[in-house]
């Protein structure tokens, strides 16, 4: 019996130490949290409002130019999935790398070839360990990306883009991006979209009513949206890794409450199993007691 009471107090003195790691963890994306949900809400207008002009100067111009015209026939796309650089975040990054494989699945049906580009360790390993071709890769600022890291992605990005797809295999038709939306502090889902060609015009309102207004572009049309190109990938690559981040801290300490609130539970279990095994152990010292007492009780009377 005390050998058991020892595994169970060793195995509660185990669980308390990783009960500890977990509420610290748990504390410290609670903490972090709040600052990214302010970093999404800060750069999602500046977004939005970038992707309606480039859509008014698309709408409202007969130039042709790369950011607008889609391919005739398009022969390679280029994928962007955002990851987590560190895990203990549930099924973060899992659930990423399951979208971004459901696009990929679904652009080689269309007969694209797909260039991969990842963001993330957890992405990266993921595709190492599969021995899967990637294109670029970059980590270490998952939970905490800058501006200046997105915009080295969005470089390698727009240089795949204006390269030409035909005869150059680094070139691409299409760019999409993979990343987790951040909805609620319990609702994170990922999410997959193509930035170019542009397809989608952002707006929360309402459609307009009555007659358009008209835009006029100095020095034109394709100056305008070649100085426009790079800031809206940058904006939309930006404003997709500080959505990921959000939802990487969110879904981190939803991981790490549920890691302490069954650490709480295994601590409660082990307590009784070794208040147990220790209420057992009494039984039987006071049993061998009582038993040699009446042993030596008998001998005494035998010896009269």
């Amino acid at each position: 019996m005390g050998a058991q009471l020892r595994i169970y107090r060793r195995r509660i003195r185990s669980v308390k130490a990783t009960k500890k790691i977990t509420r610290a963890m748990e504390l410290i994306s609670a903490s972090r949290i709040v600052k990214a949900q302010q970093r999404v809400s800060a750069s999602t207008p500046y977004a939005n409002e970038l992707t309606r002009a480039v859509s008014a100067v698309a709408t409202f111009s007969n130039t042709d130019h790369p950011l607008t015209s889609t391919s005739e026939n398009p022969k390679r796309a280029a994928v962007l999935i955002i990851t987590a650089d560190r895990g203990m975040a549930g099924a973060y990054s899992s659930a990423a790398i399951k979208e971004g494989d459901g696009l990929i699945n679904g652009l080689k049906e269309r007969g694209l070839e797909v260039n991969v580009f990842l963001v993330g360790r957890k992405a990266i390993n993921y595709y190492k360990f599969r021995n899967r071709k990637i294109t670029n890769s970059w980590s270490g600022f998952s939970d905490n990306p800058t501006y200046a890291d997105a915009k080295a992605v969005s470089d390698d990005l727009i240089a795949s883009f204006l390269r030409d797809a035909q005869i150059d295999l680094t070139g691409v038709d299409e760019l999409h991006v993979v990343y987790t939306e951040f909805r609620s502090m319990i609702s994170q889902l990922p999410f997959s979209k193509r930035m170019l060609p542009l397809e989608v015009v952002e707006s929360d309102g309402p459609a307009p009513q009555g007659l358009l207004p008209m835009y006029e572009f100095e020095p034109n049309a394709s100056e305008v949206l070649n100085a426009l190109l790079p800031r809206y990938i940058e904006s939309r690559v930006y404003n997709a890794m500080l959505q990921s981040a959000a939802s990487e801290h969110a879904a981190r300490r939803r991981a790490m409450k549920s890691a302490t609130d069954n650490a709480d539970e295994l601590i409660k279990s082990f307590t009784r199993l070794a208040n147990a095994a220790r209420q057992a152990e009494i039984t039987q010292e006071i049993s061998e007691i009582v038993g040699g007492a009446d042993a030596l009780s008998s001998a005494s009377a035998g010896s009269e």
